[in-house]
Parts: C-alpha cells; structure tokens; sequence
C-alpha cells in the first residue's frame, strides 16, 4: 500500500526541488485529465510545460493554473510563445501577460525565431526579475550541430544573465540537440554541460525511457530531467529510485553518485 517504507530507497529531494526535478510537456491536454494526472503523479512533477503556444489558445488555463498551484507545481508558457512575441516586438506584453496569468516561470528560447545571443541574454535578464527562467540551449533543427564548447558557453551566459536553470533541447523526439538522431545521448555535449556547472543547474530534455534511465545511471536518482509526458512522472519516480530493472543495478556500490544514496 502506498506509504510503505520496507525497502532500502536512494534519498530523494522534497517539493519544493531545486535539484531531481521532472519537468512535463503539456501537448495540450484537457482539465479533466491534468487534474487526474496530478492526482496520481503530483508528487513526483515540479514544472508543468504549456507546449509551444497552447497557454495562449488554452480556454482552461486559469482552471489548470489554479489546479498546478494546489499541487506545488510550477507553471511555465513554453518558449516558442515568448520568441514569436519578442519578434513581433511584444517580449514585454508577454511578460506582463505571464503574470497576470500566475505563471511563476517562463522559459527563455532562441529555436524558432533568429535572434542574437545578446538578445536572448537580455530577454533573459528582464524576464529574471519577475519569473523563474529556464533558458534553452540547443538547436532545435537536425541539421545545425553545435560544438560541445559552444554548448558549454551558451550555457554560461546565460546562467550569468539570471537564468535559474538551463533546458538542455533534446525536442520532444529525443532525436536532436543532445541526441543523434537515432536517440543515442551525445555524451560529449553532456560531459561540457557538467564541466560549466556540475549537474545541478542543468535540465536534459528526455523524452524517451531509455533516454531518462541513462541519465539516472549517470547522474542518480536527483537528476533534473525535462519533456517528460505528464502520465510518466509516476513511471519516472521509479527510475530514479532504482525500482526498474533500467536502473537497478545502478544503485551498486561504486556507481558514481553512490555516496549521495
């Protein structure tokens, strides 16, 4: 029965986290079904994404703001709406928007709109004064490869500019940024991400389980993972605390963060 406490369990962080956080993509579900979700999972679920700009369109979104609230989980419009408001020069109106809304925290992207690093570092420093930020590193097309070191340098400024965490693209189908297109982690653009802050303050998009387990296997059962489908937070719980055969022996002695169990 729930409540059970008869096994030997890694510790883990408590709401509200700044570390192990599971970040969900929202794809615009209906309220009926979020307040299940919640039910089941709230626990385990820290940021709550309104994909691309579904928070916009959204008829529910001040029923779904309220609902996220009871169940200590932060808000947060997905970036695409921020960049296509700062190109038609209402980054502004966005923010006051936000607000009004009860959004706690806005992500900061530069994937679909082009826009400068100073310019993406500057929208960070405004929206860091009212909202929690999470700033996207990464391209979102196939095709663009950033180097490791020009991940690790983005990455920099922008937690120097005020960002609280930044989200490591991996887009919804695990297949860029982070990953080959196959879905295989790019362990040297990981490796560069950890060089410039340790693990902490960055959030890898992981759509996938195989995705998720390994960086579990990696970083232990605090790791902050993103892109998550919010059924899965119950399911993602699991991973980290070493309650599925993915990540079970991960808890051996010697694993990398077995000090931290």
């Amino acid at each position: 029965m729930p409540g059970a406490e008869f096994l030997d369990l890694p510790a883990r962080t408590a709401k509200p986290r700044g570390t192990g956080i599971t970040h969900v993509l929202d794809r615009g579900l209906p309220l009926e079904h979020c307040a299940g979700l919640l039910d089941a999972g709230g626990a385990y679920i820290d940021v709550w994404k309104f994909g691309w700009g579904i928070s916009y369109l959204d008829p529910n979104l001040p029923a779904k703001l309220d609902l996220l609230a009871r169940h200590r989980v932060l808000a947060s419009p997905g970036g695409t709406l921020l960049e296509i408001a700062w190109a038609q020069g209402r980054a502004a109106a966005f923010l006051d928007w936000a607000g009004a809304c009860g959004f706690p925290c806005v992500e900061v992207s530069a994937g679909t709109v082009s826009m400068s690093p100073g310019d993406k570092q500057e929208l960070i420093r405004a929206a860091a004064r009212r909202f929690i930020v999470l700033a996207e590193v990464g391209s979102k097309e196939p095709g663009a490869r950033m180097t490791p070191g020009q991940w690790a340098e983005v990455t920099s400024r922008d937690l120097d500019a005020g960002a609280t965490w930044v989200l490591a693209e991996g887009r919804a189908s695990g297949t860029v940024g982070l990953y080959a297109p196959s879905g295989e982690v790019r362990e040297d653009i990981v490796d560069a991400l950890v060089a410039v802050t340790g693990p902490g303050l960055i959030v890898f998009e992981a759509p996938r389980e195989t995705q998720q387990a390994w960086f579990v296997r990696r970083f232990g059962p605090d790791v902050n993972l993103a892109n998550v489908a919010p059924g899965d937070g119950l399911g993602l719980e699991t991973l980290r605390l070493g309650l599925r055969a993915d990540t079970f022996t991960a808890r051996t002695p010697g694993a990398p963060w077995a000090h931290k169990v």
